[in-house]
């Protein structure tokens, strides 16, 4: 196989994930009037409940945390799933959504400057350039909105969250994997929102979840939750957190797709332009780089169970001094 064909494949589980969690934003209008905790709980215990089935099916392997693996995964509980979920609906409770949509699509400029350091590499030039042309198509597709210093505060502390969801997770990608790290969150994040929910809102208070509230829970346990997050977390391993950032551009376009096909009306010409804008930071980050001259990998080689990248002029890709013979 050679080299941009395997590099897109990497980044097609986070397309399809980020697709789906654009298309939560018509989902989760249902459950505004849900009690905020409650609801979450019940999406992350369930969405465990699927993962651990999913894992099973599929032959995961699931290791326990140990030592400070534990601090990341409680960082990613608490920040990526209950304090976001709290920022965003405490912030559209003084601002008007975009506001806070637009925090959010400052996401693949945070990942792009701080995914690379974690994995303790430089940032990628094209990635950094590319970020902010991302963002601003995300704007577009959003819209700006009013709000005030506290909105602004929410705003904020929801795009910290966001890109703690991911940064937290490139320490315990390469252990746990994609199945671990999501599985460890999410049992987390539910009980921890189960404490929060019988506190503040009761434990009677899942009784008050009508028909299509459940069916909302339902479809972001499924789909959002335990779907998508293990297929973002296999683009991060696989990509790294700077260049699968900029996937996150394409939750906004898949929000403004499902609004038009939910009967939302079409979108305004701004939205169209913001689409564009959004396209072309995708295809000029995401795309890869062929440097004339370079050696082109050719295949795949198996030596003892290990993988390695085997170029035209016989290099192992690994070890460019080794040379390895053609079976």
């Amino acid at each position: 196989m050679d080299t941009p064909s395997a590099s897109f494949a990497q980044l097609v589980p986070g397309m399809v994930g980020m697709a789906l969690v654009g298309s939560s934003v018509t989902v989760s209008r249902t459950l505004v009037d849900a009690p905020l905790f409650t609801s979450q709980a019940v999406r992350y215990v369930a969405a465990t409940v699927i993962l651990l089935l999913m894992a099973r099916l599929a032959g995961a392997r699931l290791l326990w945390p140990r030592g400070r693996e534990w601090l990341w995964l409680a960082g990613i509980a608490i920040t990526g799933l209950v304090l976001f979920n709290v920022a965003v609906v405490r912030g559209v409770g003084r601002a008007e959504p975009a506001v806070v949509a637009v925090a959010v699509a400052c996401v693949p400029v945070v990942l792009g400057v701080v995914g690379p350091v974690l994995e303790r590499r430089r940032p990628s030039r094209r990635v950094l350039c590319a970020a902010p042309v991302v963002m601003a198509g995300a704007v577009l597709v959003e819209g700006t909105g009013r709000t005030d210093a506290v909105g602004v505060a929410w705003a904020a502390l929801a795009l910290g969250c966001e890109a703690a969801f991911t940064l937290l997770a490139v320490p315990v990608l390469r252990r746990h994997s994609p199945w671990g790290v999501s599985v460890h969150a999410m049992w987390l994040a539910g009980a921890l929102l189960a404490v929060l929910g019988a506190t503040t809102e009761g434990p009677s208070a899942v009784r008050e979840l009508s028909g299509s509230q459940w069916a909302a829970v339902g479809y972001l346990a499924l789909m959002v939750t335990a779907v998508a997050f293990v297929l973002w977390y296999s683009t991060v391993r696989a990509a790294g957190a700077g260049r699968a950032g900029l996937l996150t551009g394409i939750a906004p376009l898949a929000a403004a797709v499902v609004g038009t096909v939910s009967g939302s009306g079409a979108p305004r010409p701004s939205v169209w332009l913001g689409i564009a804008v959004l396209i072309v930071g995708l295809v000029g980050g995401l795309r890869t780089r062929n440097v004339p001259g370079a050696p082109r990998l050719r295949a795949v080689w198996h030596d003892r169970g290990t993988r390695a990248a085997v170029f035209e002029d016989g290099r192992c890709a690994e070890s460019p001094r080794r040379q390895v013979r053609h079976q």
